[in-house]
């Protein structure tokens, strides 16, 4: 359908005002809102980017703001998906868009205009993420501004003022302050001339925070001295339970590790009732032998991330003896770091692991 005499002049007339309304806000809230002004900019990016050449602005959604992002999520990521339609969203708010989805059993849309997103429909916006990266942005500790793409080498290596340790932190100095301190503090620094069985005693309390850490890795050292030893790359995949109200859940397929038959299952939210309600979010996991044993089979068990993931999880062993009658383990959580890497697998069509098993011989 041919469009309407002075439509496309109508269409560039309302994308240049709203490029002008939204630098004035820009300017009129930098000094109550640093994030809200920069999410002004943006819009005015977005309205100038439609009138690029080789941009049609014949677009179907016009109305409304042409950014849809939470301003209030930290933007130096730099990363930013659009729709079909041009609506820009930054890459934690598509990630949590997708893992809300998922968890309602709904598509993903647009919070803008409504279209289906999804990972293989959106594609970051390097025009965008280049232009953010050049917002002055503040640092943090000299309140100073730097183009975001060099605020992070200011605060590390640069600022006068950013937070630093004392060198004598080793031998338990707790000092932190600003960095140009640092120097009249380690003049003064009362550690150095301590006595050695004050040194000690604080070397013992260090140490203790230590073996912990020490311990896991010793175990998993062990571990893999094992004479049977197996492992296998598992897809989670979801499904939905049979109740009134489903719940969210995941299982793998049959898989054979050790010369027997398993299957691992995993919950969200220890299956609550709307984990889509809630800001934290964990994942729990259950392995289950599926073919029979006659005798015991004592095993040792972790989940890892797999090979082409970038999902942060931290090791943690698991022990439980499997028999015909009790050949289920309990739920134990998932060790991922936090809720932003429970949205990343909640958000993916499946997620991708990697099961070891340790047989202990009697």
């Amino acid at each position: 359908m041919a469009p309407k005499p002075g439509s496309e002049w109508f269409t560039v007339l309302s994308h240049l005002v709203l490029g002008a309304v939204s630098l004035h806000a820009a300017a009129s809230s930098v000094q109550s809102s640093r994030g809200a002004a920069a999410g002004f900019l943006l819009q005015a990016l977005a309205a100038a980017t439609m009138l690029a050449p080789g941009l049609s602005p014949h677009e179907d959604c016009f109305a409304g703001a042409w950014v849809a992002t939470v301003i209030g999520l930290p933007l130096l990521a730099f990363d930013f998906h659009w729709c079909t339609n041009g609506h820009l969203m930054c890459a934690g708010c598509f990630i949590h868009l997708l893992a809300d989805a998922r968890l309602k059993e709904e598509q993903a849309t647009c919070p803008n205009c409504r279209c289906e997103i999804s990972k293989s429909l959106c594609c970051r916006n390097l025009a965008v993420e280049k232009a953010v990266s050049e917002l002055p942005s503040e640092c943090g500790f000299c309140l100073r501004q730097f183009p975001r793409s060099l605020l992070e080498r200011h605060q590390k290596e640069e600022c006068q003022d950013r937070v630093t340790q004392c060198k004598y932190k080793r031998i338990g100095c707790p000092w932190h302050g600003p960095f140009h301190e640092l120097t009249v503090h380690e003049a003064a620094c009362a550690h150095p001339t301590k006595t050695g069985n004050e040194l000690m005693e604080i070397l013992d309390e260090m140490d203790q925070s230590h073996r912990k850490e020490m311990q896991l890795y010793n175990s998993i050292f062990s571990l893999l001295s094992f004479e049977k030893i197996g492992y296998t790359e598992v897809q989670f995949r979801p499904y939905r339970t049979d109740d009134f109200i489903t719940r969210l859940y995941y299982e793998t397929p049959r898989f054979t590790v050790l010369n027997q038959t398993w299957v691992l299952k995993a919950r969200v939210n220890d299956s609550e009732r709307n984990p889509n309600l809630s800001c934290k979010r964990t994942l729990s996991f259950q392995l289950l032998l599926k073919s029979k044993v006659t005798a015991p089979l004592e095993c040792s068990f972790l989940l890892l991330k797999g090979p082409y993931d970038d999902v942060r999880i931290s090791p943690v062993i698991y022990h439980f003896v499997f028999t015909n009658e009790s050949n289920e383990t309990d739920y134990v959580p998932l060790p991922i770091i936090d809720s932003v890497e429970c949205n990343k697998l909640l958000a993916a069509k499946n997620i991708n692991l990697r099961l070891f098993l340790f047989q202990i011989q009697k």
